[in-house]
């Protein structure tokens, strides 16, 4: 029962005192205690307001006595200390009260009384439900089963039934996420909770990487490195204390009777692929180690093609930071679309493993999700947990440096014979590049694929770009060029940006073969040749599942 009340008493903390105060607050009145009613010591003017950053910073500015005040803040209790930096270098205590969303700071008998700023979130701009769109994606989808078809190895062996099936599953998801108010909502509540848990890493790295002299973390330290691979260590260490505590085996079971019922799936594949919602294409074949030696090839392809076509639960919360930024608003909405991709993705990827390799041999029925070793108790738990998730941040931070540089040498090289060619000159006349470059190369390979998809004309050869990179390079590397693409304000519509989010939400890479080969060879050392003659397929299958969860969704929003 302690694993429990721990849980409990984790889940207030995220509604803990201190989260409620950050924010942007509007000044309400400064009144002294004594004053029942009257007039403002100081006249407040309408745009009057105070930030409260995660990040311990504050910000506020009074414009009729030519007033802006900033520094760190910290709270202890009830009492909320402010560390000035402007317009002077001192410390200020208030008495703390609030209450929905008034908030009263008291120094000296003396009333700072605040109102909780309205956020009103974007809205998302796109070409909305059209004959076009729908019939566009269609198209999309006949030619992702018409390329499944292509590279199968066994087309008469072919259920398209179960085909069917993992479609209309995936249509009712999307249906459900994007159009029913109740499940959208419960899907940004989730959300919700994963931008809290980063707010707490941040904590952690605040602790970390502040400066002593301003208790902030100075500028030139808020970079990749300090504010977004921390969250992968943090992430790790929670999935692994959740899973022993039982919690995402029974979610995982769950999901997993559900795919087994609903498209008469073997027990294994059936665990395997829920699995791979919340864990890693390494992690997720645990829990069904036991059955690895016995699984047909047809198995073990819907094993591979699923941890290619989802993502880990540690770097989900890095794609959330690279998208959403500071904006809790975005943050919210993009961790939304993430969280759906990667459910959408499951039954995808068990369409696209069971077209490119049907199923021809008898598999085992049995539902069981497999224990994995993560250590005797709950701390153990978390230090393996942070154990492996420095290992994977390390690891993400050494990928995005080689494959970043390889991607720049490349471009040197393409720059330097489209100069000596006179491309250079050729392709900034006549295309959206200025240059030769292996970005505009990877652009127009992939610009039918994502126009399939429902993406814009305007912006196809960019989400093309996402696609090729993320194939060749690794969704990391894509996911960094999205979030500076969205901030640049490149792209013509808002909804070529929520499709490449699906595009890209998934290991599908060619390093990822070598991953799973190493991975789940170890725990299957007499499989390594079949995972290797299926790596390549599998590769596909990832692909195809997030193109169609892409083109689905291409069609509702």
């Amino acid at each position: 029962m302690k694993k429990y009340f721990l849980f409990i008493f984790l889940f207030f903390t995220s509604l803990s005192f201190s989260q409620e105060i950050i924010g942007t607050w509007d000044f309400d009145y400064i009144l002294p205690d004594s004053v029942e009613s009257g007039e403002n010591l100081k006249p407040i003017s309408d745009g009057d307001a105070m930030q409260i950053n995660e990040d311990g910073s504050f910000h506020y500015e009074i414009a009729n006595a030519d007033l802006i005040a900033e520094g760190s803040w910290e709270l202890n209790e009830n009492l909320l200390s402010f560390h000035y930096i402007l317009p002077n270098e001192m410390v200020r205590v208030y008495f703390i009260t609030t209450s929905e969303n008034i908030l009263v700071l008291n120094e000296n008998n003396k009333n700072y009384a605040f109102t909780k700023a309205e956020i009103i979130p974007e809205e998302i701009v796109t070409s909305g439900i059209t004959i076009n769109s729908i019939s566009r994606g269609i198209l999309g989808i006949f030619s992702l089963l018409l390329i499944a078809f292509l590279f199968s190895r066994n087309r008469k062996g072919i259920d398209w039934i179960l085909v069917s099936k993992g479609l209309g599953i995936q249509i009712v998801f999307a249906l459900l996420i994007l159009k029913v108010s109740f499940v959208s909502s419960a899907f940004e509540f989730v959300g919700k909770i994963f931008t809290k848990i980063i707010s707490f890493t941040q904590d952690g790295t605040m602790f970390l990487f502040r400066s002593f002299e301003t208790g902030t973390i100075e500028s030139p330290l808020m970079n990749f490195v300090v504010m977004i691979l921390p969250t992968v260590i943090f992430f790790s260490a929670l999935t692994s204390l959740f899973y022993y505590w039982r919690i995402i085996p029974k979610i995982v079971y769950g999901f997993a009777c559900l795919m087994k019922s609903t498209m008469v799936l073997s027990g294994p594949e059936s665990v395997a692929a829920a699995g791979n919602i919340f864990l890693g294409q390494t992690e997720s074949p645990l829990l069904v180690k036991p059955y690895l030696d016995k699984m047909t090839m047809s198995e073990m392809m819907c094993l591979m093609s699923g941890g290619m076509a989802t993502i880990a639960g540690g770097v989900l919360a890095a794609y959330i930071g690279f998208l959403g930024g500071d904006d809790p608003v975005q943050q919210i909405m993009f961790a939304k679309h993430l969280l759906a991709a990667s459910v959408m993705s499951a039954p995808a990827a068990v369409v696209a493993a069971k077209i490119l390799f049907p199923e021809k041999e008898v598999f085992e029925t049995k539902l069981e999700v497999s224990k994995a070793d993560i250590g005797s108790n709950a701390l153990e738990a978390i230090s393996k947990g942070t154990t492996d998730g420095l290992r994977l941040a390390v690891n993400v931070g050494a990928m995005l440096l080689v494959f970043i540089g390889l991607m720049s040498m490349a471009n040197f090289i393409l720059f330097k014979v489209g100069d000596w060619t006179t491309l250079n000159t050729l392709i900034e006349n006549n295309t959206h590049y200025s240059e030769l470059s292996f970005n505009m190369i990877l652009g127009y390979i992939g610009a039918p694929i994502v126009w399939l998809m429902g993406v814009c004309r305007e912006d196809m050869f960019l989400v093309g770009q996402l696609l090729g990179e993320k194939t060749v390079l690794n969704e990391f590397v894509a996911y960094v060029s999205l979030g500076e693409m969205k901030n640049a304000g490149v792209f013509v519509e808002q909804k070529s940006i929520i499709i490449a989010t699906y595009i890209l939400c998934g290991f599908a890479n060619f390093a990822s073969i070598g991953i799973q080969i190493g991975g789940i060879g170890a725990l299957a050392p007499k499989r390594k040749g079949d995972l290797a003659s299926l790596g390549f397929l599998a590769l596909i299958g990832g692909t195809l599942a997030s193109l169609f969860t892409a083109v689905i969704v291409g069609m509702l929003i």
